[in-house]
């Protein structure tokens, strides 16, 4: 066999033939013939009717959803997974795409079992297993030869399928009243009915499958679709009559009722055995598609989506799906089976509704269609395909759920990377301003505060240990933005966009996410001011800032200058110096207390959030407060250490008294120096005092190898523990 990888014009199918031919049998299927009967004789004329409205409504919305998602892209081969993939990204689609084509190749072995249980009604020595085979074989071979010879050998199906509901309809008795035994519900109740009804009308997508081989698709696909949904609802309102009028409860519930009520009853036998014939090829044409469709987004073998340089056929993934329904007669008992297709079909049909709702909920700019559906539609029928699932078979629905999330894990894991622009990042877009308008809208308080910090360093690779103790401090929850400045001229600068990408790249493989901005400001100093005082959006604003610790000392009072505009605005700062490489396996973390008000709830709650990181978590934490009277060192003791045991943060308190000949300085040095982390708090020196205040922290810190330096400048400084 020639093959050729190169695209084909599509066959030039037309509405008639491509989407209402295969969509109107598909609907009018083996169902109508033999499960009708049993639901008028159950529930009634009136209740079948209530049925009939209530399923066609669900796929009507569906229909509708179809309409305007063709209306606004040119829908290639895979019909339903080729919108769904397109608009949600690939690894929804092929979650939903994979059990798709399953279910397509095993619907054509469900259809040949069927119509040869219907030919063992006339031979009933036939072995349905065997001929179940051999029919799935002949509908194979028919559809390879040509997928337009196979559709046009629906057309004397459906001629079959009219006259056999002529004859039912010339056959009623219109003038009669229905049976009194009618409507008693003696084998279901009203929803098990329609559990039994639905999936006769589930057929809407077998002309969206065919997407691919459509002269015109953005103008075959509602029309056809949408004219199939109609006439199949017509005909279903009218047949529930005609079979209520006609016969009695015992009449009605054997499978060929229709035979004891049509004028010519031995012209519903060809109809029935063409429903479900065309209802195979619909399946067999529908299947090799999807993963035709599926192997160009190579999330299956390239060599499935090969056509072959004859026809233009997808023939390799056709025998693929040939080979699957074959193999599913040796299964046995498929009713098992059978309700999870059901399943997979149903949440297709919910997707697609997704797709159509979130397309004109999140308002996409793309999102064009020259049918126009309001989202409440699609929204109700995507509820309404779950709420069928569940009707129908729950545990079914369960399993079918439960793969489709298992692929869609499998394949996210892939990091499969499409070539087309999907509506996630809409949808996500419209999520977070709703999330920010919201948050906007609830007061502040101290329980939900947690740092979004921003980070400043001329050199991300560099300055790493700092990046990864504010991830740390943010539990992959807080917002974390890392800012180089460039000191210059913004015209004279080359373009930073480029630059903040590579930086961003880099910290996703060191495991850190950030977001990451290069600004350039003509001066270093007032930059930070600037930059932190515009950073964030809505009620996700950077509420502290970070800074390493200057390698010069004439740098800190800059720091300190910049430290009190940023309390100004109401933000944080860490000051941080790092500088031991390897941190040991035992670590531990002293903060030097002064009191809730004076950063000792800052340092706490960092300490805290620190602590919940691997290789941090059986850190110890002390606390440790320096007294210039020792009379009160257990009056403070005693009260440090209630404070820990209300705020439930695990941790020794430590009370110092400050010897003579002795500095603050030198006890903090002392009893710090083995410590993996030191926190000390920032004062507020006044205007004009900032190198006297560097020179005290000088002091402080010494020469110990890591410390972060906090003030706590935030709206609830005292009570965020």
């Amino acid at each position: 066999m020639n093959q050729t990888t190169t695209e084909t014009p599509p066959a030039g199918l037309s509405t008639f033939l491509g989407v209402f031919t295969p969509t109107i049998l598909t609907i009018l299927g083996a169902i109508m013939y033999l499960r009708f009967g049993w639901v008028v004789a159950n529930g009634g004329i009136l209740g079948a009717i209530a049925i009939v409205v209530i399923a066609n409504l669900i796929t009507a919305v569906t229909a509708l959803s179809v309409s305007a998602l063709s209306t606004n892209m040119r829908v290639g081969a895979g019909g339903a997974y080729y919108m769904i993939s397109r608009s949600l990204g690939l690894e929804i689609g092929g979650a939903i795409g994979l059990p798709l084509f399953l279910s397509q190749a095993i619907s054509l072995t469900l259809y040949c079992y069927g119509l040869a249980e219907c030919i063992q009604m006339f031979w009933p020595e036939a072995p349905v297993s065997i001929l179940a085979g051999v029919l799935v074989v002949l509908v194979s071979a028919v559809a390879a030869r040509s997928t337009v010879f196979a559709l046009k050998m629906q057309i004397p199906i459906m001629v079959f399928v009219g006259l056999s509901i002529l004859s039912l309809l010339l056959g009623a008795d219109w003038s009669g009243s229905p049976d009194p035994s009618l409507g008693t519900y003696q084998d279901a109740g009203f929803w098990g009915l329609f559990a039994v009804f639905f999936p006769a009308v589930t057929g809407i997508l077998a002309g969206v499958s065919l997407s691919g081989d459509l002269a015109d698709p953005e103008r075959s696909l509602p029309r056809g679709t949408l004219f199939a949904v109609v006439a199949g609802a017509v005909i279903y309102l009218i047949i529930p009559v005609a079979l209520g009028l006609s016969g009695d409860f015992d009449t009605l519930s054997k499978p060929l009722a229709w035979m004891d009520v049509a004028w010519v009853g031995v012209l519903i036998i060809p109809g029935l055995w063409g429903a479900v014939l065309s209802s195979a090829i619909g399946s067999i044409l529908a299947a090799p598609r999807t993963l035709q469709a599926m192997a160009d987004d190579k999330l299956v073998a390239a060599k499935l989506a090969e056509l072959d340089a004859r026809d233009g056929e997808p023939k390799r993934a056709l025998w693929l799906s040939a080979a699957v329904a074959f193999a599913a007669v040796f299964l046995g008992d498929l009713n098992a089976v059978a309700t999870t297709v059901s399943m997979f079909f149903l949440t297709t049909y919910g997707m697609i509704n997704v797709v159509c709702a979130l397309e004109g909920l999140v308002g996409d700019p793309s999102f064009r269609p020259r049918f126009q559906v309001n989202w409440i539609l699609p929204f109700a029928g995507a509820v309404a395909c779950l709420w069928v699932m569940m009707l129908i078979h729950p545990v079914a629905a369960g399993i079918a759920i439960f793969c489709e999330v298992l692929i869609w894990a499998w394949l996210s894991r892939r990091a499969l990377q499409a070539s087309w622009g999907d509506m996630r990042g809409g949808t996500l877009m419209s999520l977070a301003i709703w999330s920010l308008v919201q948050k906007r809208r609830q007061r502040e308080h101290p329980r939900s505060w947690r740092p979004h910090i921003l980070i400043f360093t001329s050199d991300v690779g560099r300055n790493m240990r700092m990046v990864d103790l504010t991830w740390a401090f943010s539990l992959r929850r807080g917002v974390v933005t890392v800012c180089s400045l460039v000191e210059g001229d913004l015209d004279e600068e080359e373009p930073l966009v480029q630059r903040a990408m590579e930086e961003e790249s880099y910290l996703t493989h060191k495991g850190v996410t950030a977001f990451c901005e290069v600004h350039v400001v003509p001066d270093i100093e007032a930059g930070m001011v600037t930059v932190a005082q515009a950073n964030g959006i809505a009620g996700l604003a950077s509420n502290t800032v970070m800074l390493g610790f200057p390698d010069n000392d004439e740098f800190l009072v800059p720091v300190v200058r910049v430290m009190r505009r940023l309390d100004r605005l109401g933000k944080s700062l860490l000051l941080a110096r790092l500088e031991r490489r390897e941190l040991p396996t035992e670590r531990s973390i002293s903060i030097w207390w002064a009191g809730r008000e004076n950063n000792g709830d800052l340092m706490l709650l960092l300490a805290h959030l620190l602590r919940q990181n691997a290789g941090w978590r059986r850190s110890r934490l002390t606390l440790r407060s320096i007294v210039a009277d020792p009379a009160e060192a257990e009056a403070l003791h005693d009260e440090m250490k209630a404070m820990v045991e209300e705020i439930r943060i695990p941790a020794q308190v430590q009370v110092l008294p400050l010897t003579a000949g002795s500095s603050v300085g030198d006890i903090i040095q002392t009893y710090s120096r083995r410590d993996t982390l030191t926190m000390l708090g920032l004062g507020l020196p006044p205007a004009g005092e900032e190198r006297e205040y560097v020179d005290r922290i000088q002091s402080l810190v010494g020469d110990l190898e890591n410390v972060l330096l906090v003030r706590n400048s935030g709206p609830f400084k005292g009570k965020l523990i």
